[in-house]
C-alpha cells in the first residue's frame, strides 16, 4: 500500500473511530434526557397522586365514616384506593400511556393485583424498611418505561377496618368483594406499592434515530473529506514525487542530465526536488572533470 492507500486509510479509521464515539455519546445523552425528564414528570404526578390520597384520608375519610352507617360500605366514597383508582381514570383520559397502579400482593380488587414486577418491588421494600423509592427502567406491555414506586404500609387503623378480620368488615363490603381477599393484613406490614409507570419508548426511538443519523451524516461527511484528501494527494503529493522518483532513477543511470528538476512549491516536496537538482549538477560537474559526458 503506498503512502497515499495509508494516509487515507489512517484518516478513515480515526474518523470513523470519531464518529462512532460522538454517535454512543449522542445516544446516551439523549437518553439520560428522556429519563430525566420522565423521573421529573413522574415525581410530579407521584406527588399530586400523593397529595389527593393524602387529602382523602386526612380530612374526607373521618367525615365519611361520621356519616354513613356502620355496615355501609360505598367504596367511591370510603375507599382511598377506589377513590385514588377513579382519580387516575380520569387523569390518563387525557395523558394516554402513562399507567398508575396500587400493586397489591392480596388486593380486595383483582385489578390492583401485583403482577411479577410488582412483587420484586414490593419484596424489595419489605426486606428494607428503610427503603422509601424505587426507580428504573422497565418493559411492560410492549412499551418501555421509567418507573417510580413507593411503599404502602399498613400505618393506621382505619386500614384494618376494611382490611383485616373479614368477620369486621362492613356487610356491604363482603357482598362487593367477597371475604377471601384483601384481608388479614397486619399493622406495619407493607402490602403493596404505588407505581407510576411513564412511557419511554418515543424518546428512545428517537435518541436510537438521532444517534443513527448522526452515524450516516458523520459517514457520509467522511467519505467526501477522504475523497477529497486522496485528490489533495494525488495532485500535491504523489504525482510529484513519482516525478522526482523517476528523475532521481534517470541522474543514477546518468540520463538527462541537462534537463533541470523544477518545482514551484517551496515545502518538504519543494526542498527534494532542490536537493536532487543539487545532485544533477554535481554529477554534471564529476562527468565533466572525469570527461564522461
Amino acid at each position: 500500500m503506498g503512502i497515499r492507500g495509508k494516509l487515507i486509510a489512517f484518516v478513515g479509521i480515526l474518523s470513523l473511530v470519531a464518529v462512532a464515539v460522538i454517535g454512543a455519546a449522542s445516544y446516551k445523552f439523549s437518553t439520560a434526557s428522556a429519563i430525566s425528564e420522565a423521573k421529573t414528570k413522574g415525581e410530579i404526578i407521584f406527588n399530586y397522586i400523593k397529595s389527593q390520597r393524602a387529602f382523602f384520608k386526612d380530612e374526607q375519610r373521618s367525615i365519611v365514616l361520621e356519616i354513613v352507617e356502620q355496615d355501609r360500605f360505598y367504596p367511591e366514597l370510603m375507599s382511598g384506593f377506589v377513590v385514588t383508582r377513579g382519580t387516575w381514570a380520569k387523569f390518563k383520559e387525557n395523558m394516554p400511556g402513562y399507567l398508575f397502579k396500587q400493586a397489591t400482593i392480596d388486593p380486595l380488587h383483582k385489578d390492583n393485583k401485583a403482577d411479577a414486577d410488582e412483587l420484586k418491588i414490593i419484596s424489595k421494600f419489605q426486606s428494607d424498611d428503610k427503603l422509601k423509592k424505587q426507580e428504573g427502567l422497565i418493559s411492560k406491555d410492549g412499551g418501555d418505561y421509567f418507573y417510580l414506586a413507593t411503599p404502602i404500609k399498613v400505618n393506621a387503623k382505619g386500614c384494618l377496618r376494611c382490611h383485616g378480620d373479614p368477620m369486621d368488615a362492613p356487610k356491604d363490603q363482603i357482598e362487593i368483594y367477597g371475604d377471601t381477599n384483601g384481608y388479614n393484613w397486619k399493622m406495619d406490614d407493607t402490602v403493596a406499592a404505588f407505581v407510576v409507570y411513564i412511557p419511554i419508548s418515543q424518546a428512545m426511538a428517537a435518541a436510537r434515530k438521532s444517534a443513527a443519523s448522526l452515524l450516516a451524516i458523520g459517514a457520509g461527511t467522511i467519505l467526501i473529506m477522504l475523497i477529497c484528501i486522496a485528490l489533495f494527494l494525488n495532485g500535491a503529493v504523489v504525482k510529484p514525487i513519482m516525478v522526482l522518483s523517476s528523475r532521481t532513477e534517470e541522474i543514477s543511470l546518468g540520463k538527462n542530465l541537462t534537463e533541470p528538476i523544477e518545482h514551484k512549491s517551496k515545502d518538504e516536496i519543494g526542498m527534494l526536488a532542490q536537493a536532487i537538482n543539487r545532485l544533477r549538477i554535481s554529477m554534471v560537474k564529476i562527468l565533466s572533470m572525469t570527461g564522461k559526458k
